[in-house]
């Protein structure tokens, strides 16, 4: 009875080999060699802050296309015009500030300069700053879908509140999050 099942003993490591194999070979190829630098940062950048991140164009595209739904959706009256527009002007992103980004490298150059609690203090300062404005644009937003929100009947409202959280929709004051899309 034994020989009937050597056959079988060896079909059975042959399977178990192949598994083995097939299971090396996806290990291997996990950990392949990553993308050149500017491809991975560019992906990077493109699954964290959404696919418009830097084509103004297809993101003031996208806006419009939400909005007019939203729009639509609200069936905004001529009357409330007036709020609708002072509500999506609120809502466009900000312009960068007149005064240039400092340039990456630049900014290396100042901080490889200083010793570490003062790079600390520095990275502090420019984090403060940056949440401020952060912060204000924020505040802004939400008091003008405040606004606009006071100035839609009952039955609207009730449309807004179910619109999802992100651009246009309640909550944020149409600020989206990092993995909404």
């Amino acid at each position: 009875m034994t020989s009937v099942f050597k056959p079988l003993k060896s079909v059975n490591t042959l399977v178990l080999a192949g598994i083995l194999a097939a299971a090396s070979l996806a290990a291997v190829a996990q950990t392949a060699v990553p993308a050149a630098p500017a491809a991975a940062g560019a992906a990077a950048h493109a699954g964290h802050h959404g696919p418009y991140r830097h084509d103004p164009a297809r993101m003031q595209a996208h806006i419009a296309k939400r909005q007019a739904e939203l729009k639509a959706k609200l069936a905004i009256t001529p009357a409330q015009e007036g709020a609708w527009s002072a509500y999506t002007t609120a809502l466009q992103p900000q312009a960068r500030s007149a005064e240039p980004r400092p340039d990456r490298a630049a900014m290396r150059a100042e901080l490889e300069k200083l010793t570490t609690p003062q790079r600390i203090d520095r990275m502090n300062a420019l984090r403060t700053q940056r949440m401020t404005e952060m912060n204000a644009a924020m505040i802004k937003r939400g008091d003008a879908t405040k606004s606009f929100y006071a100035a839609l009947s009952a039955d609207q409202q009730k449309v807004f509140d179910a619109q999802p959280m992100g651009r246009g929709g309640k909550g944020h004051g149409g600020h989206q999050g990092h993995h909404k899309g």
